[in-house]
């Protein structure tokens, strides 16, 4: 019964349901006219054909347009109006405005190594490419002076968040998609409340969708009043808008600016299994200490200034490069973000860039493989160029229909070389790229389109770090538990099956 309640009074059913009753009222409105009105009629056929030529022509991904094609084809009378609403991906002016003001002001306090971007112009030249590209899109800089070290499994990655949120002396941020009451949280926020009494700057930064079933309303509010600093992430509210989509899906964790980690752990009991869902939890983080911690306290500090009047001095929470002189070098370590506020994909570009750098291997984790035909080109090309690509995707699923659609493009992948496994004892939610024992990605990015192009993510690229061998271990140790997916057992998949496919891969940008 309680949960019952719970889910009637939960946020997202509640301004799903107005949102709903707002799109029929709009989409009756539009019929009515229409049916009673030659031209009305005739004006929302015009401008079905005016939207679709529009939707055509526009620089967006080609499966992307292909879905709303075919909406506005099939539904020709009010197929526009759902596109002007939802399909539209044009992030609102003063939104776009904020974050490149926002990113402005950061970048005076960028201060990359030029000793590491140097190294990789002279040394390597795949290397430097993939560098330059993160450093030129996203602004964030390669850095030596950086330890590294790799989780392979949420609980190994919760263990050394409660030692170093113990550590804290000066500050804690912590910025996560996902955050529900039980044993991880409650162990967390126990610290938070202790090291607020000692004095020290504890902020929270937490996504409202991605938190609206699993915490009490106004939950702010209550951290607050316990002197932690609390924001939540675009609210979610009862009307029909474009940014509603943009979600902050980020995992960040700062200590002092000379800690920082990020990966696939929400601060939720099913990523260190705790409890079970869909079997057992495979998921995983890298931590840094160093130098490159600074893009990560940048990183937060854009998004908690955003409605600020009087915003942080960001020097304030710089460590001189002389704080790091007694460091060692762990390869070179770049930590990036990606924003869906400009015209650049930096999630899957850096994704990209490592496939098609990939000389000997490239192993990938993704919880969904829900990808456009530039990705696939990609993966495919490496295969056939005698690249060893292996996807790890999960056997139990979270979402049964991104299941199906992951499922959908084995068969072309497969059948061109790619090898494909699913992790049999449950559900794969780490996001890691690792290439030639000399590449590595480990961030906040899924393999599928809301990742790409419609969330805020982060991540880090690592070159040579000792933490990439730690991540190939761990990659073939987990494929031993696995199941590969051959080109023959895709072929014999019962046809409802692929029909039902091929219909929800029309609308896999949607999903």
């Amino acid at each position: 019964m309680k949960q019952l309640l719970r889910l009637l009074t939960n946020k997202i059913v509640i301004v799903g349901f107005l949102i709903i009753v707002q799109v029929c009222i709009l989409l009756f409105g539009v019929y009515v006219l229409s049916m009673f009105s030659l031209n009305a009629y005739m004006v929302f056929n015009i401008l079905s054909f005016i939207v679709g030529i529009y939707v055509i022509n526009r620089s967006d991904n080609p499966s992307y347009k292909l879905t709303w094609a075919v909406t506005i084809i099939g539904l020709p009378i009010f197929g526009w109006l759902l596109y002007l609403m939802f399909g539209a991906k044009q992030v609102p002016k003063a939104l776009r405005v904020r974050d490149q003001d926002l990113h402005r002001d950061m970048m005076n306090y960028i201060d990359g190594e030029l000793d590491s971007y140097l190294y990789l112009a002279e040394n390597d030249e795949g290397a430097y490419k993939q560098m330059n590209y993160i450093w030129n899109s996203s602004m964030f800089p390669p850095y030596g002076k950086t330890k590294t070290t790799f989780f392979a499994t949420g609980e190994s990655n919760f263990e050394v968040m409660i030692e170093k949120l113990e550590s804290a002396k000066e500050f804690i941020f912590l910025e996560y998609f996902i955050i529900d009451e039980g044993y991880m949280w409650s162990t967390i926020l126990e610290i938070l409340e202790r090291k607020v009494a000692e004095g020290v700057d504890v902020r929270l930064l937490y996504d409202d969708f991605g938190c609206a079933s699993k915490l009490p309303n106004y939950y702010d509010r209550v951290l607050n009043a316990k002197g932690i600093k609390t924001k939540v992430f675009n609210p979610i509210k009862p009307r029909i808008a474009v940014q509603m989509n943009n979600r902050d899906h980020r995992k960040i964790f700062v200590v002092d600016g000379v800690v920082a980690m990020s990966g696939g752990v929400n601060l939720a009991d099913e990523y260190i299994n705790k409890i079970e869902r869909f079997g057992h939890w495979k998921d995983g983080g890298a931590m840094i200490e160093g130098e490159a911690v600074w893009s990560f306290t940048l990183m937060f500090l854009q998004f908690w200034n955003f409605d600020e009047k009087e915003k942080d001095v960001y020097a304030n929470f710089h460590k001189p490069r002389e704080y790091f002189e007694d460091y060692a070098d762990d390869g070179i370590v770049q930590p990036f973000s990606d924003t869906p506020t400009d015209d650049e994909n930096v999630g899957e570009y850096t994704h990209i860039n490592m496939i098609n750098n990939a000389v000997d291997y490239v192993y990938i984790t993704t919880p969904y493989l829900v990808i456009d035909q530039e990705m696939k080109t990609s993966l495919i090309l490496a295969a056939k160029n005698g690249v060893d690509v292996r996807i790890l995707v999960p056997h139990i699923p979270d979402k049964w229909y991104v299941f199906q659609l992951t499922r959908h493009n084995y068969q072309d992948l497969t059948k061109n070389g790619v090898k494909i496994y699913e992790y049999t004892p449950g559900f794969v939610h780490a996001k890691n790229f690792v290439a030639d024992d000399k590449y590595a990605i480990v961030g906040t990015t899924n393999m599928d389109f809301r990742s790409y192009y419609l969330h805020y993510e982060c991540g880090i690229w690592f070159y040579k770090s000792s933490l990439i061998a730690d991540i190939k271990k761990d990659y073939l140790d987990t494929l031993k538990e696995s199941e590969q997916i051959t080109y023959e057992m895709c072929r014999k998949e019962h046809l409802p099956i692929r029909i039902l496919r091929a219909i929800l891969n029309i609308f896999a940008p949607l999903m």
